[in-house]
């Protein structure tokens, strides 16, 4: 480092000399719980500094539209407001089980959520807030096409153009090309701001989120990214390479996607370094005989303004030989170190050792590996045409997607950010190539990752996508992208497991999945707003729980409630003549049927952590008093719940 930078660097060992700025701390405080709050402003001496949006914080503690606002450095687009309100908005909805679509039910640690994504990032914020270590996904890029994601806040254009005012009173527009420029990004930024505030809450401290986008909406992404996960959190921008062909029938053949990539926590962070490649590999040689073993040679300086004065001498070769530093260079260790490298026959001159000085990097040093690079290259991360391929090898030949992402892109993205025990999240699910790439990645190195797909029930076109109709339909499915999706990881999980089957362990590989379906909740409204009704209708009232909803129902909405994880292993066991499910060992006990002094007795030798059960298993409000006490005699560390 030069003086001139060392000057500018803040001395870490001087006193303050004045006491704590609380307003700073108090606004770093809200930088960390609302990262979108943080904006720019001048002091009063007409410097920039960092403050807080009090209306955007205002609306973030606010159950209805906060209006209002002032010109400030920020993204801001029609429905922002919208949106915010949208994703703090509570709703009254539940996670049904689906056994008869799912592999593995009872043992699988692997979802797969049908429904909307908005949704089910809400109901995920008990159960995985902060548990969820990398999130792949690939939203819709924005291209022309109708959105499915409308949300609440959809409307149509003549009232978008009159509250954006973009008309006048007469209804005539006052600027071109709307669609394009006003309506047509606004309601993507709208969708995926929303969605993005709700995932960042889940992603654990070193969490890292990838998103793919192309050119149509980047540059607005990376701003909305700058303010939900805040600016000093972005990671990188990688360009993958999904084609190596050229069309020639456009003005500019796109060769290249983004992957726009932030974390949740920089000062977390830890990209893992990636595997050594068979080229790589073949770098490392032993022409000297080194008992250290193979070694690559790397350049012995750098550039000069990082240096100290300590690096620039003339370095003396062990035959004599005089090297002198190239302009603007400097070398790499102080003339003290660097004699002590040579000594050590860690420095090279090549064969005849009047070759310019290079640095020795042994391949058995501490975990060698790549550092990940922004350019993902096809030839290690493969395209959308071999995606495409892969696709029909699993579908019999059937070209269900178009432009799908490979598996292996997803597996590069995840060996650098995950490891063999962590959750991975996608809630744009489509095929499930992020399903694909976690089982692969877990037959290779016999990881333990979990993955959490989320897809709506879109419908597939019949005309534009034929042949994933005519895969419905020859196989039964309704015809729905979830549906494919699903499909896509039975296949694949069932190939992977024959082409190692060979692989001591792969028996143990989890390749099933815990079909969950977003549905209104279990309960009747009464069970939220009981004093709408008089008590002459809640005596005539049998039950406060939907008749069409089973034990299991109820399970999964406590699970949800409850903040247990969805993935944990159920058993399902008779007691007395009921049924009790077992979650997570003794995590959770739940009995929806009639309660006895015998079934608590014989549930309380278990000693769950929590136990739950219905107002309908008990026959009057004192049994409930009674159970309690039961529970608090025999499993005193039992939470004991009822519905």
């Amino acid at each position: 480092m030069t003086n001139a930078a060392q000057a500018n660097q803040p001395d870490n060992d001087t006193l303050d000399m004045h006491s704590p700025n609380l307003v700073d701390d108090n606004v770093q405080k809200i930088s960390e719980l609302f990262p979108n709050c943080i904006t720019e402003s001048e002091d009063e001496s007409g410097n920039l500094k960092k403050s807080v949006d009090f209306d955007l914080l205002r609306q973030e503690l606010s159950q209805s539209l906060v209006e209002g606002g002032q010109e400030r450095y920020r993204l801001d687009w029609p429905g922002k407001r919208q949106a915010i309100l949208e994703a703090n908005t509570p709703i009254a909805k539940t996670l049904r089980p689906a056994r008869d679509e799912s592999v593995n039910f009872n043992t699988t640690e692997n979802l797969f959520i049908e429904g909307d994504n908005l949704d089910a990032l809400k109901l995920l914020q008990e159960s995985y807030l902060g548990q969820v270590k990398m999130i792949y996904i690939d939203p819709p890029y924005n291209t022309g096409n109708d959105f499915i994601y409308e949300d609440n806040f959809a409307e149509d254009t003549a009232s978008f153009l009159e509250r954006s005012e973009q008309v006048d009173e007469e209804g005539n527009r006052l600027i071109t090309n709307t669609e394009s420029n006003g309506r047509f990004h606004s309601d993507w930024l709208t969708m995926m701001y929303s969605r993005l505030k709700l995932a960042r809450s889940l992603l654990k401290d070193d969490g890292v989120v990838f998103i793919s986008c192309d050119d149509n909406e980047h540059h607005n992404l990376r701003k909305v990214c700058d303010e939900v996960f805040g600016a000093s959190n972005f990671v990188a921008n990688f360009i993958w390479e999904k084609r190596t062909n050229r069309e020639n029938r456009k003005k500019v053949s796109y060769r290249h996607d983004n992957i726009l990539v932030f974390c949740k926590n920089r000062d977390c962070l830890d990209i893992f370094q990636l595997p050594m490649s068979q080229k790589a590999l073949s770098n490392y040689k032993n022409p000297d005989n080194d008992p250290r073993g193979s070694w690559k040679s790397d350049p012995a300086t750098a550039q000069g303004g990082h240096g100290t004065t300590s690096q620039f001498y003339n370095l003396v070769a062990p035959n004599g030989k005089i090297h002198e530093l190239p302009s603007g260079r400097c070398w790499l260790y102080t003339e003290k170190v660097m004699q002590e490298h040579i000594d050590d026959n860690r420095i090279w001159f090549g064969k005849d050792g009047n070759g310019v000085p290079r640095i020795k990097t042994y391949l058995n040093a501490k975990e060698r590996g790549l550092t990940p690079e922004t350019i993902l290259f096809a030839d290690r991360v493969k395209t959308n045409e071999a995606a495409k391929n892969e696709l029909k090898g699993i579908f019999s030949g059937k070209s269900i997607f178009e432009t799908p992402k490979p598996f292996q892109l997803i597996r590069e993205l995840l060996l650098i950010s995950t490891k063999s025990d962590d959750i991975i999240l996608d809630f744009f699910a489509g095929s499930s190539t992020t399903a694909h790439a976690v089982m692969q990645l877990n037959a290779e190195d016999g990881g333990n990752r979990k993955f959490i797909m989320v897809q709506l029930n879109e419908p597939i076109d019949s005309k534009e996508q034929k042949d994933a109709y005519k895969f419905c339909l020859d196989n039964n499915f309704e015809s729905h992208i979830a549906e494919i999706s699903k499909e896509r990881i039975r296949r694949a999980g069932a190939k992977i497991v024959e082409d190692n089957q060979d692989k001591e362990g792969i028996e143990n590989l989890d390749i099933g999945f815990r079909v969950l379906k977003i549905d209104e909740t279990n309960m009747k409204k009464v069970y939220y707003t009981p004093d709408e009704y008089s008590q002459a209708e809640l005596d005539n009232l049998e039950s406060h729980i939907k008749e069409d909803r089973t034990g299991e129902d109820l399970l999964f909405q406590v699970m949800l409630d409850w903040g247990v994880p969805l993935s944990l292993p159920i058993e399902t066991k008779q007691i007395q003549d009921s049924t009790v499910y077992y979650v997570g060992i003794n995590s959770l006990v739940a009995c929806f049927d009639t309660l006895t002094t015998d079934l608590v007795d014989e549930v309380s030798k278990d000693e769950p952590l929590k136990f739950v059960s219905s107002e309908l298993a008990i026959t009057h409000d004192q049994d409930k008093t009674n159970i309690k006490a039961r529970f608090a005699q025999l499993s005193p560390d039992t939470q004991v719940k009822f519905i």
